[in-house]
C-alpha cells in the first residue's frame, strides 16, 4: 500500500496511462472513442497530452469542454505547468468573458457553450483536430448541443474532426448509441476502497443545522486518527461560510488551515484550496470538486449530500433555486475524492435508508433549465424549430414552447415561422441570455447603451451588494445610494460607480457593504460587452442617458414579466401569465404600481417554506406599454361580484395581455351576465338557494338514473351544463345574493319535463316512499352512480319475499333493513337469502331485547 504524501503523483504514474496504448491504438483508427475512468485516474489532464504527445492531432489542436469554469481554468494550468508551458501559450483555457489562450495553444480548455458559439463563426472549426467531452455524465445542456453539432459536422463537412467522451460515471449505452456504436475504453483505475458511514438517524432541518452536523462529523474524524485532509460537500457559498465557522470554533480544528471552494472565489483562492499547504487543511466546497478537480492528500470525506440546483418551471415561467439532495451517482463520486491514493473515509450526514431511495442519476440540465439562450443559438445554427435538431435527449415540448415564446416576443423571432430575424442574429453575438443582448441592441434604441451594458454585467456573477449587512453599514449606504430610484438597477449602479470612483479599495467598498471583487469583474464585462456592442454597430452613448431611456430599456427586456402590485398596502404582486409572487422588501420601487422584475425565483427559506421572489424591479409607466406593444391591450365590461362577494356589480376592465392594469365601475349588469355568474357562485357554494333542498337534488337523481336504467323513455338527464342553465333561469332578473335566496325552484325543475314525462319518473322511479305488502312505506334514496337504498322497519318487510326492483324492474334496489330503533340491522341485495340464512340467528338475540315486537 502507497504511504500518504502530499505531493502530486507524477504524471506517468497515474492511472489512465494503464490504457495509453489502447487509447492511442483506438484514436489512430476511429473518429469516435468513448472512455470510462475512476475520479482520480487522470482523465482530464492526461487524455489530451497523450493525444498531442503521440502526434494524434496532426496540425491541429485538442478542445477540452469543461462543465466549470473554476474546472477549465485549474486543469489548464495543472497541464500547462506538468509541460514546463507559461499559460496561454501550448496550453490555455477560454471561458465565458474570459481568454488566456494564443495561436499556438495545442490544448485548449474551455466551458461547454464556447465552441457552439465558436461554430457560428468557424462552422467547420478549422484548427481543431479532436474534441474532447469531459464529465459527460453532468449532462450540461452545451454538452449535449456540442456533441449533436460535432457529430453533424464530422457526418459532413469535417470526416476527419475525432470526438470523444469521457466521465467517471456514464450510461455508455446512450451514449454509444448515439454515436453509432464506437469503440468503448474503460481505465479500471487505482481507487483504494472508501468506508461509508451513514448518519444513524434521519436529520430533522428544524434543529440541526447541516453546518453544525459537519463540524460533529469532523470531530470524530480528527479524533478517530486517520491522518490526512478533509474535504467538506455543501451546497453552497453561504453554507460554506457557517461550516468554516462551525469547525473553525472547535478546539480539534487547532492547527488546521480551513479554506472554501466555490466558483465565485478569486482565482488565487481557488488554486490556494486545491495546492499542497504546510499543515492539514479543510476545504470545504460546492459540487465544483466532486469531478475533475484533484485535491491531492485528501483521505476523509463529509458529504452534507445536498447540492443548490437551479430549474426552470415551464407552466408557471419561474426559475427556481431550491437545496436538493443529490443522486446516488454523485454521492458515489464525492466519495471516491477519499481513496485516490490510500484507502480513505466518507462520512454522510444522511442514512442508509435515504441514500437507497435517492435517484441513481441527476437529471440532465436539458429537461430542467431556461431554453431561450440554447433555442436562440439552435437557429442561429439554422435550425429554426427545437423539433428539428437531433438532440440525444429530446427536452420538455413546454420547456421548448415557452423558450420559442420568449424569442418572438424578445423579436429574435419571426412571430409566424420562428425562424431567426435580424435582430435574432446581433442578439446571438453577444454572449448571454437573449433577454440581456435584447436590453443592450434597446439601449442603442434609447440611447443608452452604457448603462444597458452595465446592468448586464451587474446580472452575471455574484451579487454586487452585500445583504447581510450591520445596520450602520445599511444605514451609510442608504444615505449614499438613496432608498428610492425607478429601478432596482439604478441603485446597482450607483453603487457600482461608487466603487470605480474609489478604484474597487475594499475598505472604501466594505463601508457601503458593496463586493470589490465583484465590482472589479463588473467592470471587465461591461468593457466586452461594449467591444461587442460597437462590433455590432451600435452608438456608445458617451452622455449619461436619463432614468427613463434606462427604465424603457430594461423594459424592452423583461416585458413577459410585467407585474403589478395588488394594493398600495401589499408587495403582493400579479404577474402576466398568471403568476403570482411578493416584490422584495427592500426593492427601490416597492411603491410603485406597475414594474417588470428581472428576476423571479421560487426560493426555499430555512423553514421550508416556498416563496416566488421578484427581485430587480424596474418601473414602468402603462403608456410606455401602450407604445411598444398596442395590439396586447384589451377592455371590455365583465361582470363580477363585489367586494362583500353578495352584490353582482358591471366592471370595466383593461387587461395587457391576461394581467389587468384598471378596473372601475361600468354601470348596471347585464341581466344575463349577472345570472350566470350568480348561478356560477350557487355550484360552487359560495351563495345559497333557500328552495334547492335536499328533495330536489333526490329529484334530479331519480330523473337521471331512470333516463340511464330505461332509455327508451326518452327522459332529458339534467348534466351539470343543464344544472348551470337551470339555475341561470332561476337567477334571471337578479342581482344579488338577497334576490335569489327565495327564488322558487320546483316550477324550473317541472318545467324540464312535459306532463306525460313526468307520469313516467312518478310510475317507473317512485319518489321518497315505495308501498310495501303490509301497506306500511319504506323511504327509497337515489344517488348517482349507486343503486337506490329502501330503507324499512324489518316487520314491514315480513311480508316481501324477494327483493323488489324498480325501472321495469331493471333495476334491484338495496334494502336497508332497520330494527325497532330504527338503526340498520343488514345491508342487502338479496333479501330471500336474508330470510334464509341471516333472519334466523338475528330474531334470537332481537326478540330477547325487543319482546313487544312482532317476530315471525
Amino acid at each position: 500500500m502507497k504511504t500518504p504524501s502530499k505531493a502530486l503523483l507524477a504524471p506517468q504514474d497515474l492511472p489512465i496511462y494503464d490504457i495509453a496504448d489502447d487509447l492511442a491504438d483506438a484514436m489512430s483508427t476511429a473518429s469516435r472513442l468513448v472512455l470510462t475512468a475512476p475520479t482520480g485516474s487522470g482523465k482530464s489532464t492526461q487524455v489530451p497530452q497523450i493525444l498531442l504527445d503521440r502526434g494524434l492531432l496532426s496540425s491541429g489542436s485538442v478542445v477540452v469542454l469543461q462543465p466549470r469554469r473554476l474546472a477549465a481554468r485549474l486543469l489548464a494550468s495543472r497541464v500547462a505547468e506538468e509541460r514546463g508551458s507559461p499559460l496561454g501559450a501550448e496550453v490555455g483555457y477560454q471561458v465565458r468573458f474570459e481568454r488566456q489562450a494564443s495561436d499556438a495553444t495545442r490544448i485548449l480548455y474551455v466551458t461547454e457553450g464556447i465552441v457552439l458559439r465558436r461554430l457560428l463563426s468557424s462552422p467547420n472549426l478549422d484548427g481543431v483536430s479532436t474534441i474532447i467531452f469531459d464529465e459527460f455524465h453532468e449532462r450540461h445542456v452545451y454538452g449535449d448541443l456540442t456533441l449533436a453539432r460535432a457529430r453533424l459536422l464530422q457526418e459532413s463537412a469535417r470526416p476527419d474532426l475525432k470526438i470523444v467522451v469521457m466521465s467517471a460515471t456514464l450510461d455508455t449505452g446512450l451514449v454509444r448509441n448515439y454515436l453509432g456504436d464506437c469503440p468503448v475504453l474503460t481505465s479500471e483505475g487505482r481507487i483504494y476502497p472508501v468506508t461509508i458511514e451513514y448518519a444513524p438517524r434521519p436529520v430533522d432541518s428544524q434543529h440541526h443545522r447541516i453546518w453544525d452536523l459537519a463540524a460533529d462529523a469532523f470531530e470524530r474524524a480528527v479524533q478517530s486518527g486517520a491522518g490526512g485532509d478533509v474535504l467538506v460537500f455543501m451546497p453552497g457559498a453561504y453554507e460554506i461560510t457557517r461550516t468554516i465557522d462551525a469547525i473553525g470554533g472547535m478546539a480539534c480544528a487547532r492547527g488546521w488551515t480551513l479554506l472554501p471552494l466555490y466558483g465565485e472565489l478569486p482565482a488565487a483562492e481557488q488554486d490556494r484550496a486545491v495546492h499542497p499547504t504546510h499543515g492539514p487543511k479543510v476545504v470545504v466546497a460546492t459540487n465544483v470538486a466532486e469531478t475533475s478537480i484533484t485535491i491531492d492528500g485528501v483521505r476523509a470525506v463529509i458529504d452534507s449530500g445536498l447540492a443548490r440546483v437551479s430549474r426552470f418551471d415551464p407552466h408557471r415561467g419561474i426559475n427556481t433555486l431550491l437545496i436538493e439532495p443529490i443522486s446516488q451517482a454523485s454521492a458515489d463520486q464525492r466519495a471516491g475524492r477519499a481513496g485516490r491514493t490510500v484507502p480513505g473515509r466518507c462520512l454522510r450526514l444522511w442514512t442508509e435508508q435515504d441514500h437507497r431511495g435517492r435517484k441513481p442519476q441527476e437529471i440532465p440540465e436539458i429537461r430542467r433549465i431556461d431554453l431561450a439562450e440554447v433555442l436562440l443559438l439552435l437557429k442561429a445554427h439554422g435550425f429554426h424549430e427545437g423539433s428539428q435538431f437531433p438532440w440525444l435527449e429530446v427536452p420538455e415540448p413546454m420547456a421548448l414552447a415557452h423558450a420559442e415564446q420568449l424569442l418572438r416576443d424578445l423579436g429574435a423571432a419571426d412571430a409566424a415561422s420562428g425562424e431567426i430575424t435580424d435582430l435574432g442574429r446581433r442578439m446571438v453575438a453577444f454572449p448571454l441570455h437573449p433577454r440581456y443582448a435584447r436590453m443592450l441592441i434597446a439601449g442603442h434604441e434609447y440611447g443608452c447603451t452604457r448603462e444597458a451594458a452595465l446592468i448586464a454585467a451587474l446580472t452575471q456573477d455574484r451579487e454586487l451588494l452585500i445583504r447581510r449587512v450591520p445596520k450602520p453599514v445599511r444605514e451609510a449606504r442608504d444615505d449614499l445610494l438613496g432608498e428610492r430610484a425607478p429601478s432596482d438597477f439604478l441603485i446597482l449602479m450607483r453603487a457600482w460607480r461608487y466603487a470605480q470612483q474609489h478604484r474597487f479599495d475594499l475598505d472604501a467598498c466594505r463601508r457601503l457593504g458593496i463586493h470589490a471583487r465583484a465590482a472589479r469583474q463588473v467592470a471587465r464585462l461591461v468593457q466586452q460587452f461594449l467591444h461587442v456592442a460597437e462590433q455590432q454597430g451600435l452608438d456608445l452613448n458617451e452622455r449619461g442617458a436619463s432614468q427613463e431611456a434606462v427604465q424603457r430599456c430594461v423594459l424592452t427586456a423583461f416585458i413577459d414579466q410585467l407585474a403589478k402590485r395588488r394594493d398600495e398596502g401589499t408587495l403582493r404582486c400579479d404577474l402576466v401569465h398568471g403568476r403570482h409572487g411578493e416584490l422584495e422588501r427592500d426593492s427601490a420601487v416597492r411603491k410603485s404600481p406597475l414594474f417588470v422584475a428581472a428576476e423571479i425565483n421560487e426560493i426555499e427559506h430555512a423553514k421550508q417554506e416556498l416563496t416566488v421572489r421578484l427581485r430587480l424591479a424596474t418601473a414602468v409607466d402603462e403608456a410606455w406599454l401602450q407604445a411598444l406593444f398596442p395590439a396586447a391591450f384589451t377592455e371590455r365590461t365583465e361582470v363580477a361580484l363585489d367586494a362583500s362577494g353578495k352584490r353582482v356589480v358591471a366592471n370595466r376592465v383593461r387587461w395587457f395581455r391576461d394581467l389587468v392594469l384598471a378596473v372601475k365601475p361600468g354601470g348596471t349588469p347585464p341581466e344575463e351576465e349577472a345570472a350566470a355568474l350568480l348561478a356560477r357562485e350557487i355550484i360552487h357554494g359560495r351563495l345559497t338557494l333557500k328552495q334547492w333542498t335536499p328533495a330536489v337534488e333526490q329529484w334530479i337523481c331519480r330523473l337521471n338514473n331512470l333516463a340511464a336504467w330505461c332509455p327508451e323513455l326518452g327522459l332529458p338527464a339534467i348534466g351539470d351544463d343543464d344544472r348551470l342553465f337551470l339555475l341561470q333561469q332561476i337567477c334571471l332578473g337578479s342581482f344579488s345574493a338577497k334576490d335569489i335566496r327565495d327564488q322558487p325552484v320546483w316550477p324550473w325543475l317541472k318545467a324540464w319535463l312535459s306532463a306525460g314525462q313526468e307520469a313516467l319518473i312518478d310510475q317507473y322511479g317512485p319518489g321518497g316512499h315505495l308501498p310495501l305488502p303490509n301497506g306500511r312505506r319504506g323511504r327509497i334514496r337515489y344517488a348517482a352512480d349507486a343503486p337506490p337504498v329502501l330503507s324499512a322497519r324489518i316487520q314491514d318487510l315480513y311480508d316481501l319475499n324477494r327483493t323488489p326492483a324498480i325501472a321495469m324492474d331493471r333495476q334491484p334496489l338495496v334494502v336497508e333493513v332497520l330494527g325497532p330503533n330504527q338503526r340498520p340491522l343488514q345491508v342487502t341485495q338479496d333479501l330471500a337469502g336474508f330470510w334464509q340464512t341471516t333472519y334466523p340467528e338475528l330474531k334470537k338475540t332481537l326478540k330477547k331485547r325487543y319482546p313487544k315486537h312482532e317476530w315471525r
